[in-house]
């Protein structure tokens, strides 16, 4: 199973010429950029790891390409996100995200059913990720 979550979800994986061009034109816009990970891409999980600070200075792709290869070098297995943050409301707002790694095997999700009272059906969904143990290691 094939995870989609932020701007190009639909698109095949950007190549990193392509993820240049789109921090070139982050940058052109002013917004800050950040790299983040997780081993649990659930779709409630909008938190995931920081890699490092947010790049709020940061004026060339170049650098947040060395970033971007040494979380890839960190964190092989795990999908990795990069994150453009627009601040000029006085507030971060993200304004892009799109995944820029996965691991090779996506375990995916499974649909759990419950029936409640009154004939109520309710449907949530985990991460067959989450079922493996420890934290850190399931992949």
């Amino acid at each position: 199973m094939r995870i989609t979550q932020g701007t190009f979800s639909f698109l095949p994986e950007l190549t990193d010429a392509q993820i240049t061009k789109q921090i070139d034109y982050c940058l052109a816009k002013g917004w800050a950029i950040g790299l983040e990970y997780t081993d649990d891409p659930h779709p409630r999980n909008t938190y995931w790891e920081m890699f490092g600070n947010p790049m709020f200075d940061i004026v060339d792709a170049a650098g947040l390409m060395l970033e971007l290869r040494s979380c890839r070098r960190t964190f092989p297995s795990h999908y990795i996100r990069l994150t453009a943050f627009d601040s000029t409301h006085g507030t971060e707002s993200v304004v892009m995200s799109f995944i820029v790694n996965r691991p090779k095997d996506e375990p995916g999700f499974r649909l759990i059913r419950t029936e409640e009272p009154g004939r109520t059906i309710r449907y949530s969904i985990e991460g067959y990720a989450a079922q493996r143990a420890p934290e850190g290691s399931r992949y």
